[in-house]
């Protein structure tokens, strides 16, 4: 099973699962929200630092299924295309991530060097052939360009996975000794060949994963004989640089046994979601059928957080009383439909992202890395960019998702505080820096807006700003009207209650006085 068709639960399991009490793995997420009548009402006093790194993008070079990696690679300028690597700065994700199932039949050095020398390979998965045009160093230097900072998954002897590891007579599997070496590539000042290749300075890769989806193949390795290599691979790569960041993976019920035999080794336990919030009672999320019963759409994809939160609160139950960041490296929505579900080109869908991203937000206690999309592409709606071809006017324009995770990106406190009361129909999370209070706001009622008044620990702040996106929830975007739709639009907040208006995102920024 593979990372594209993998599902969770059902939701009305995940409904259950999302109301369930407290967690034994540290101090549990921030309840959802508690109903106060017409008032946003805010603590102020800060519970834990949010980690910056809740706003990945993950590539993953996906050869004839989506052309992503090749697509947003001008090869007659020998650089990224323009109008991607101008889209992504506006996106602005906090890390990036290179890897995938795609990992398990990479060698890293086909992708370095010259590259007129760089071998092409077969793309097993995902079918097609890779150029390697785009190998470690450019990764790396788009990170840099769009301040991402960059995370590998290395190639964990193919997780296990024969099919992966010897291919007409090429070895596609690599291991602790090819990986070691590929932090020593990008990290060593002194490095030979790095600086042979024209990069002198060290590409300083801080945040490595190992291991893919390990435990979602019955053919790949068990879990002591993941968490053993896992344990194995630590130790060598981190020989090759003693400061770096390691994920292990944790899904499936692994995480406790994984962070008993690894933990003193890796930093994170990975794990992944994808979800698919239809209805078996009620597919109208599949193909066009969303646009023939809306309301019912709005319904379903309303209450898609509940997966999210189901999953997240699965994964820090089975790690018991241990204590170890998460990172879910992987999640998005995999609705049956053309080029991955129109819906997901919506702006039904954006809302829905918005409470995906708040539920990672109450979650950041323990969730230390997070995505909510794949990073780019030209087929999957499930991307954050989409890259039409041929290029020529046709420019790389921001889904749904990546609108709302740009909003909440670029206007998020540094510590999250408890919102203790919400009118109906308002999901509410926020965070503080210093003495400004954010708040990100999804209005869930597709026609009706919502008047809140604000307090911040009793208080009513006077001053702030307001930065809105506000849509009918059946628009979708493309490459005709990317420019027009879908924006964001800034406010003065000046005290009072405040109208979110229906089926809105909108992140707050308001002034509070020192404690």
């Amino acid at each position: 099973m593979n990372r594209r068709t993998f599902l969770t639960t059902s939701a009305t399991a995940a409904a259950g699962i999302a109301t369930a009490g407290g967690f034994a793995a540290g101090p549990g997420p921030m309840d959802v929200q508690k109903q106060d009548g017409s008032t946003i009402a805010v603590d102020p006093t800060p519970l834990f630092e949010l980690s910056p790194y809740l706003f990945m993008q993950f590539m993953e070079p996906l050869g004839a299924t989506d052309g992503s990696v090749e697509a947003a690679w001008d090869h007659l300028r020998d650089d990224w295309r323009e109008d991607v690597e101008a889209i992504t700065r506006d996106l602005g994700p906090t890390m990036m991530r290179w890897g995938g199932i795609f990992a398990d039949f990479y060698r890293w050095r086909e992708g370095v060097g010259p590259r007129e020398s760089r071998p092409s390979m077969f793309n097993l998965l995902w079918g097609g052939i890779e150029s390697n045009q785009v190998g470690t160093s450019e990764f790396v230097d788009l990170c840099r360009r769009v301040g991402a900072e960059p995370l590998i998954c290395v190639n964990f002897e193919s997780d296990g996975r024969r099919q992966y590891m010897n291919v007409r007579g090429r070895v596609r599997t690599a291991d602790a000794k090819e990986a070691s070496a590929w932090v020593a590539y990008c990290n060593d000042p002194a490095h030979r060949d790095r600086k042979a290749h024209g990069h002198a300075a060290p590409l300083s890769v801080r945040h490595w994963q190992i291991g893919n989806e390990t435990s979602y193949d019955k053919n790949g390795f068990d879990l002591e004989t993941a968490a053993r290599k896992t344990a194995e691979f630590a130790r060598s790569m981190r020989a090759a640089d003693p400061a770096i960041q390691l994920i292990a993976w944790g899904d499936s019920g692994w995480a406790a046994r994984m962070a008993e035999m690894a933990g003193e080794y890796v930093q994170y336990l990975a794990f992944h979601h994808m979800f698919d919030p239809d209805s078996p009672r009620q597919p109208v999320l599949r193909g066009e059928a969303y646009r023939r019963d809306p309301d019912a759409a709005w319904v379903q994809l309303m209450a898609a957080w509940q997966l999210a939160d189901a999953k997240i609160r699965s994964v820090r139950e089975t790690l018991g009383p241990r204590k170890i960041p998460l990172a879910m490296t992987e999640c998005h929505f995999v609705i049956p439909g053309r080029d991955r579900g129109d819906v997901l080109a919506s702006w039904a869908a954006g809302v829905s992202y918005a409470r995906i991203l708040n539920t990672h937000q109450r979650h950041g206690d323990a969730l230390r890395i997070a995505t909510a999309a794949d990073f780019c592409g030209t087929r999957w709606q499930n991307n954050a960019v989409i890259i039409p071809t041929p290029k020529g006017n046709n420019r790389a324009y921001l889904q749904p998702v990546a609108r709302v995770m740009q909003l909440y990106r670029h206007h998020i406190g540094s510590h999250a505080i408890e919102v203790v009361g919400a009118p109906d129909g308002l999901d509410v999370v926020a965070s503080r820096r210093g003495d400004t209070v954010y708040l990100h706001v999804a209005n869930t009622q597709r026609t009706r807006s919502v008047t809140a008044s604000i307090k911040v620990g009793g208080h009513a702040p006077t001053s702030g700003r307001v930065f809105e996106i506000t849509e009918d929830p059946a628009v979708e975007v493309s490459y005709l009207n990317a420019a027009d739709v879908m924006k964001t639009v800034a406010k003065p907040f000046a005290g009072g209650p405040w109208e979110f208006p229906a089926a809105s995102v909108s992140a707050l920024e308001l002034a509070i006085g020192s404690d």
